[in-house]
């Protein structure tokens, strides 16, 4: 069967012909350049995105939290020391203080004590003394005897 003659048949050819001569890609450094401004774009609107995140989660935070008070007063206001009843040292007469021995393995010697033990430096003033405080050493609080 002949093939009939047809003005829409006819008239779609010569379009297609016509894009087809028409349709050509671009050159490559066209397409690099629309591919750099895609990225640029994207780039632009995720700094956009995490700078709303940032300051929609300040502002949340802001409002959340409660507002601050001002200056944090101490819970009780410290009182002036009063003088103790405790027994005073005496102070000695010569320059070094006087030096006490440990008691040795052998019974036979005898340690001698003075009038008053030496004071740890971290005893409040005051103190009993023989008493253990925190951070004194264990041998300079124990009595010799």
């Amino acid at each position: 069967m002949p093939e009939s003659h047809d003005p829409l048949r006819s008239l779609f050819r010569e379009a297609a012909g016509e894009g087809e001569s028409r349709s050509a890609l671009p050159p490559v450094a066209v397409i690099e350049l629309r591919g750099e401004r895609v990225r640029r774009r994207r780039i632009a609107g995720l700094a956009a995105a995490c700078c709303l995140v940032l300051a929609g989660s300040g502002a949340t935070l802001a409002a959340v939290l409660p507002d601050s008070p001002g200056p944090v007063l101490p819970a009780s206001t410290p009182s002036p020391l009063a003088p103790s009843s405790g027994p005073t040292p005496t102070p000695s007469t010569s320059s070094s203080p006087t030096p006490t021995t440990l008691p040795s393995s052998t019974p036979t010697s005898t340690p001698t004590m003075s009038a008053t033990p030496p004071r740890h430096t971290t005893e409040p003033p005051g103190a009993p003394t023989g008493t253990t405080y925190p951070g004194a050493s264990a041998s300079s609080s124990r009595m010799p005897g």
